[in-house]
């Protein structure tokens, strides 16, 4: 505050509070002071973190929790270290803003203190990248950010303010005389269907015998999961999610089949390659979806993409036919045509496939009982599939469940599908997006049980993902939110290692082992509970005790290297070595 007037930072503060922000994650910096005065003076929670990277990563987590936008705030010699979570952001089109300090907007091009083109940096990997250049707009650039990042197929923006308006001084009410008068957050608007192309997608689909219906991120970010699984049971059609996918319904929910994956749930190729109508919902045709083309999708399939923005479909020009639909629209339609007509052929087709799924979970679960009699006769480490089985069965329906890493990340997939089947309804599960990226676990964790306190939330880890992020459990100790981290320890990058084993001449690998990393006693160290695990009969207890403990807890598992259906499939000629 000076006198009457008030800095551009305390204008920012007023602008998120409009917007009803309950938090923002930073690192703290000198550019950021008049913002971070501003926050507390609205009494906004600020949360501290120990790295820029971080704080976009807890942003970002916190918005996929919460479906709505949160705010990373970082001075410009932070920037760089907040580009790889606007990347994950990106991924996961996780509405963020990246609001960022830049050097002096006056001195602009004659190397002013800390001055790169944050601006453009940012562009590719957001939604939008704003440059603020009057400091009594700040209200409209925050609306205007706002109001992008949630429309449309949702995603982060970046908004750059200058230091000088940082910190220069301006009226309380400065562009308050302008439209919109009504600063508060409203809801996005929706696409409603065009009656005629929904029809022509309705008949489609009636005409079907074998159709199945593939939930992507767009269901989620629009709220349409109670639907999806709504309509999988009135129809009835098998349900699969895409790849890297939020959670949508029930793994222990009766039309839910698994990942629309061959390698991590082959019974998919057999739904997939032999369906007559496949319905894309809420995704995109990328290289998860082989990009529309066959073998994951038959030419004897026809492909329908339903989409809720027009980015969406013009990423999707691969389909048959596509539809301009909000998703939860799309399917109160869909259920209002087809549901409950007692079809003889769909209840058929539905029946298979749930067959196919008990089958496959039988066949999986007696191949991991003879590997794990091995393991448990010698006393040795686990296997990664059985770790996380173990895992969830520790856990509560209602938990949550994180996972992180490569190897163990797809195995953690498989162990979802498998307990699923048996009845375990996880409160919700989060993980790493479209690009892979390790080392946000941690802060995924954190925002679940921020949302969810009485929840035991678990993250299961890979040593290596671990150690990309791991620094953020400092933030689970500050803030009160005591989390439980499974790390899968098998002494190295074992995804990346195995890759080169089958890619390398030698069949080695090489720069991809860890020395033998004491992590329960790093947790120990920051004030939390740490167990190290030898064997799988030691795992439960253990876990019990971390969950008892009410503290931000570490077991430190130790894993074969085993390498998951996924990796073992990409890399199975020599000369292959990415996923594609």
């Amino acid at each position: 505050m000076i006198g009457d007037r008030v800095r551009g930072g305390m204008l920012l503060a007023l602008a998120l509070k409009d917007k009803g922000v309950d938090r923002v994650f930073t690192l703290a910096g000198g550019f950021c002071n008049p913002a971070l005065e501003g926050f507390m003076e609205c009494q906004i929670p600020v949360v501290n973190c120990p790295h820029e990277q971080i704080a976009g990563h807890l942003a970002d987590a916190h918005a996929r929790v919460s479906r709505k936008p949160c705010v990373c705030l970082v001075g410009p010699e932070g920037f760089a270290n907040a580009v790889p979570a606007m990347l994950e952001a990106w991924g996961e089109r996780s509405p963020v803003l990246f609001i960022t300090g830049s050097s002096t907007l006056k001195r602009r091009g004659a190397g002013g203190f800390k001055e790169i083109d944050d601006v453009a940096i940012a562009e590719p990997l957001t939604k939008e990248s704003i440059g603020v250049t009057d400091g009594g707009r700040i209200g409209e650039f925050v609306d205007r950010a706002w109001k992008s990042a949630i429309s449309g197929y949702p995603g982060p923006v970046h908004l750059s303010i200058p230091v000088d308006i940082m910190f220069s001084s301006f009226e309380r009410d400065a562009g308050r005389n302008e439209r919109p008068f009504r600063r508060e957050p409203a809801p996005p608007p929706r696409a409603w269907p065009a009656p005629a192309d929904l029809d022509r997608v309705l008949d489609a689909i009636g005409m079907s015998a074998r159709p199945v219906l593939i939930a992507g991120h767009g269901v989620w970010w629009s709220g349409a999961e109670d639907k999806v699984a709504e309509a999988g049971q009135a129809l009835p059609i098998p349900i699969f999610n895409v790849p890297y996918h939020q959670k949508l319904l029930a793994e222990s929910a009766c039309p839910y089949m698994g990942l629309a994956d061959i390698h991590q749930y082959p019974p998919s190729g057999f739904a997939i390659g032999t369906s007559d109508v496949a319905v894309l919902l809420g995704g995109k045709l990328d290289n998860q979806m082989n990009f529309g083309n066959p073998p994951f999708f038959p030419e004897t399939t026809r492909l329908i993409c339903v989409n809720g923005s027009q980015e969406e479909l013009d990423g999707n020009r691969a389909a048959d036919a596509i539809l301009l639909s909000d998703p939860g629209a799309f399917l109160d339609a869909l259920i209002a045509r087809h549901g409950n007509r007692n079809r003889s052929d769909w209840n058929e087709w539905f029946d298979v496939n749930r067959r196919r799924r008990g089958a496959w979970v039988d066949e999986t679960l007696a191949s991991l009982a003879e590997e794990t009699a091995a393991d448990d006769e010698q006393s040795g480490p686990m296997h990664p599939l059985q770790l996380s089985l173990d895992v969830q069965a520790e856990m509560r329906d209602g938990d949550w469940l994180v996972f992180d890493g490569g190897n163990t990340h797809f195995w953690s997939e498989i162990a979802v599908n498998l307990a699923g089947w048996h009845g375990k309804t996880l409160g919700g599960i989060l993980h790493p997006g479209n690009y892979s990226l390790l080392g946000v676990g941690v802060s995924l964790a954190l925002a679940a049980k921020s949302r969810h306190p009485d929840r035991n939330v678990v993250l299961i880890s890979g040593d290596g993902a671990f150690l990309s992020g791991g620094l953020s459990v400092e933030t689970a100790f500050q803030e009160d939110l005591p989390i439980t981290v499974v790390i899968d320890n098998n002494g190295g990058l074992d995804c990346i290692s195995q890759q080169q084993e089958r890619l390398f001449a030698s069949g080695r690998h090489f720069a991809t082992d860890f020395r033998d990393i004491p992590f329960h006693a790093m947790i120990e160290g920051l004030g939390g509970h740490g167990e190290l695990v030898n064997t799988r009969a030691e795992l439960a207890p253990a876990l019990r005790r971390a969950f008892e403990s009410g503290k931000t807890a570490c077991i430190n598992a130790r894993c074969r290297g085993v390498i998951s259906p996924i990796v073992l499939a990409t890399t199975s000629k020599r000369d292959r070595a990415s996923i594609e």
